[in-house]
């Protein structure tokens, strides 16, 4: 009796020890991201703002690990880039279009490898995909959007999905999720099996609200601003984002300053930040560049306190995997569900494919086997995240993925011959919030083709065709649109065929929805006839806009036909 006593401890403590090296033989993953954290807003990405803000925490992370200055979202929006990360696959595929978009449990295909491979598993924060999060062993997730103050949230519990919430009163939602995340590894997770936890905060999406400490932080100061929020070059954009004789200029793409009569950060954020504005501000008072000031400066103080709040949290984080003796045997992933117009080209939100929007910041530390201070400008996409974190597990991948990992390129530090040449890119919430039409593109790492076909899914409400092609190397910042420079012909038809063959692999084929793919082959060659067309689409919008802003009417278009609503 006291043999077999003995015997099923013993067994136990055998068992327990194997289970705890087998865990620390396979790293914790700890993957963060924000919600429209700008890749240039992160001073390790020595953009224009990292003097005036920057960001010591998440610069560890790059300094310690390796950056990426070419990674890309496929569509810049929440939660079609939220669903490519939890799939890999294309939001064609995962059928996560818009906002209106959702993965169901079962199919949440990250978290739930992740629980095969042996990880405990949890997601914390911003969810936004609909859907109980129920693949993962534990969430703790927002509402929605969530809220910046008193934030709330939901978790699992005894009531339907949705009814079982806790809040927390006092707490900014930044504070509020990093404090959930460190009691989660503190007091829940089995130290028998590695962790993957999502961590993922709200901020800075907007309309941005930072913790009250920081209200002071730039109050002062003049924000450096991008040459391309105060001209626009004649030569940039084309007749889908000008419109004909530029006729379209104040209805395409919400504004910073008053350019767009619909909606702009001048018309909203003197009510919203009054503190951020001279007093008893009126906009008649000043010239059109001072009251893009004003806007701008308004804009960016609150979205870089937004940003210093994360980059503190960060640091809190580091401290306590420090102190309990996991930083070095944790993967720490950054990065954000896009990238956000800081005032480039006027431009608010995300949506478009500019660089600015298009891009995710994208950093990651491990020690064990990723060399520090690696800067890679490999292309990659959201849809090659999961399986990149799914392969340093050691978990299966399943053929449903559509992404590819890149652990080889970070263990080596060597791109391989084989790796893509090209992403790709589709936004289709036609003409919704923020006047973006709707478009496809091709990136490589020296140009960008972007094609707008300006209509939303049923081919409705539509805007003038267009394209662009910019060269990344002689114009980064995409001011001057060389599509139809003669000399550039060649180059035009070789780009539109990768683009078409790209589509074709990847599945976006045209068959989900039809009447929108006719109109996108219709403009296809852009050929004489087409471009009359779209003068004719041009003029047609301008009457309907105008006609709207007549009548009072301002809200978003709709983008969508019944099943998008």
């Amino acid at each position: 009796m006291f043999f077999s006593r003995s015997f099923a401890v013993f067994a136990a403590l055998t068992l327990l020890i194997g289970a705890t090296a087998h865990a620390a033989d396979r790293p914790n993953i700890l993957y963060i991201m924000s919600d429209d954290h700008a890749a240039h807003a992160i001073s390790a990405y020595q953009g224009r703002l990292a003097k005036v803000a920057p960001t010591p925490n998440l610069d560890r992370i790059a300094h310690e690990g390796a950056l990426f200055s070419n990674a890309f979202c496929t569509n810049s929006i929440c939660s079609p880039s939220r669903a490519c990360v939890i799939t890999g696959q294309y939001n064609h595929i995962n059928g996560v279009f818009d906002l209106g978009g959702r993965i169901p449990p079962g199919k949440q295909m990250l978290p739930i490898q992740m629980r095969k491979a042996g990880y405990q598993t949890a997601i914390i924060g911003k969810w936004h995909l609909k859907n109980e999060p129920a693949d993962f062993d534990h969430y703790c997730v927002l509402p929605g959007q969530g809220k910046y103050h008193d934030p709330e949230f939901r978790i699992r519990g005894p009531n339907p999905w949705g009814k079982n919430t806790i809040q927390f009163k006092g707490k900014h939602v930044t504070d509020a999720i990093t404090d959930l995340s460190l009691d989660w590894i503190e007091n829940e997770w089995d130290q028998t099996k590695p962790f993957f936890l999502m961590h993922h905060y709200k901020a800075p999406h907007d309309y941005f609200d930072n913790a009250p400490r920081y209200e002071s932080y730039l109050a002062d100061v003049d924000i450096p601003s991008p040459a391309s929020l105060w001209e626009m070059n004649p030569e940039y954009g084309s007749l889908a984002t000008r419109g004909d004789q530029d006729e379209l200029v104040p209805h395409i793409g919400t504004s910073i300053g008053g350019r767009n009569p619909r909606r702009s950060y001048l018309r909203d954020l003197p009510t919203r930040y009054p503190e951020e504005f001279p007093t008893n501000f009126d906009p008649n008072d000043y010239s059109d560049d001072e009251n893009k000031k004003f806007a701008y400066n308004a804009y960016l103080r609150k979205f870089l306190r937004c940003v210093k709040g994360i980059d503190d949290n960060i640091g809190r984080l580091f401290q306590y995997l420090e102190t309990s003796g996991q930083l070095e045997n944790t993967i720490i992933v950054y990065t954000a569900d896009q990238g956000f117009m800081l005032g480039e080209h006027d431009y608010q939100d995300k949506r478009w494919m500019l660089e600015q929007s298009q891009r995710m910041p994208l950093m990651i530390r491990y020690p064990k086997s990723i060399k520090a201070g690696q800067r890679f400008d490999t292309l990659v996409e959201n849809v090659d995240f999961a399986p990149t974190l799914l392969d340093f597990a050691g978990a299966a991948i399943p053929s449903t993925v559509q992404g590819r990992s890149f652990r080889s390129l970070l263990e080596t530090g060597h791109e391989s011959d084989d790796w893509k040449e090209a992403t790709y890119y589709r936004y289709w919430m036609h003409m919704a919030h923020h006047d973006n039409p709707a478009h496809i593109g091709l990136r490589t790492k020296t140009h960008k083709l972007i094609f707008y076909y300006g209509c939303n899914y049923d081919g409705g409400y539509r805007t003038p065709p267009g394209w662009e092609l910019y060269d990344l190397i002689n114009d980064p910042a995409e001011t001057v649109n060389i599509y139809d420079d003669p000399e550039n012909k060649d180059l035009v038809a070789d780009l539109k065929a990768q683009l078409a063959d790209l589509r074709q692999k990847i599945g976006d084929d045209g068959t989900h929805y039809p009447a929108c793919e006719k109109i996108l082959k219709e403009f296809w060659e852009y050929d004489e006839p087409a471009r009359s067309n779209a003068i004719q689409i041009s003029h047609d919008f301008l009457d309907r806009r105008l006609g709207e802003l007549d009548r009072g009417d301002r809200s978003p278009k709709t983008y969508v036909g019944t099943d998008h609503q």
